[in-house]
């Protein structure tokens, strides 16, 4: 049985796209004709400068080195689209939304949907963080990570297996909650063993041969087929995973049994229509 991911908004989200590199270049493009006249607001969010290898693999020129990469997408995508498109020069915070504006206006009550298309566990960690953000209670995730030819995408909004109670609607066959990027790959948020001075960006990698030169594009192709579908109300999975070499594609079903197993609960824990949960009961 097939259930429909719908997030419980009350408004419109804001996608905020977190890392503009490699894969967050072309996710921002491609954001831009999905959003096409559609009032939701879209923040490109990355602390990093152009370089000159950027060039070869990234959505940049060679006028825009030394330039921050989320303000040069920024400024190009609101020409091209015709739209206004938010930037942050600075690293991802979980309050980097939680501010006051005019006279003392809270805005503490936005929905977001955040993509991160980062490739560390400190950045992904930040992300993580803003599902526990007691300020915006409606926060889901996508998370794009990528080896040389293979990666994932991943799609929630719980990070503690308690908060996916009653996530299951069995009579509408939708779901509204789901585990965290983080909860459903814990290595994402694991630092390497061996810690590296630096870690290479993904033109570096490109052009070290440690990375495939179009798995960014493949990436950012299932990252915003996740978001299209999640706008439409015809998301049905929680995950996908891609293997250019094997040309292999599969997807993880938003399901409450393989949400039980991957979490370690009952499926009962999960549905919101069943007689009995636990020490509670529904009449």
């Amino acid at each position: 049985m097939s259930y429909i991911v719908t997030p419980d908004w009350d408004k419109l989200p804001i996608v905020v796209v977190v890392g503009c590199g490699g894969t967050g270049g072309f996710v921002a493009e491609g954001l831009c004709r999905i959003l096409i006249g559609s009032p939701i607001d879209l923040v490109l969010v990355d602390p990093d400068r152009v370089e000159l290898h950027n060039l070869l693999r990234q959505s940049f020129y060679e006028g825009d080195v030394g330039k921050f990469k989320a303000q040069v997408l920024a400024e190009r995508l609101a020409r091209q689209y015709g739209r206004q498109i938010a930037y942050s020069i600075y690293p991802y915070e979980r309050d980097m939304f939680n501010h006051t504006e005019g006279r003392m206006t809270s805005i503490s009550n936005l929905c977001l949907l955040i993509i991160g298309c980062v490739d560390n566990p400190e950045a992904r960690g930040k992300i993580a963080d803003s599902m526990n953000n007691r300020y915006f209670k409606n926060n889901w995730w996508i998370d794009s990570g990528n080896g040389y030819h293979s990666g994932q995408v991943l799609i929630g909004n719980k990070n503690d297996p308690e908060e996916l109670n009653e996530a299951f609607d069995i009579n509408g066959h939708t779901v509204e909650k789901l585990p965290s990027p983080c909860l459903q790959l814990p290595s994402l948020l694991i630092p390497p063993s061996v810690p590296e001075e630096r870690q290479p960006d993904c033109a570096e990698a490109v052009a070290t041969d440690d990375q495939s030169p179009t798995i960014n594009q493949a990436m950012a192709t299932l990252v915003l087929e996740f978001v299209h579908c999640l706008l439409t109300n015809k998301l049905t999975s929680m995950g996908a995973y891609i293997d250019l070499d094997e040309g292999a594609l599969s997807y993880v079903p938003a399901d409450p049994v393989t949400v039980a197993r991957m979490c370690g609960v009952k499926v009962n824990h999960l549905m919101a229509n069943k007689c009995a949960l636990g020490a509670r009961y529904h009449i």
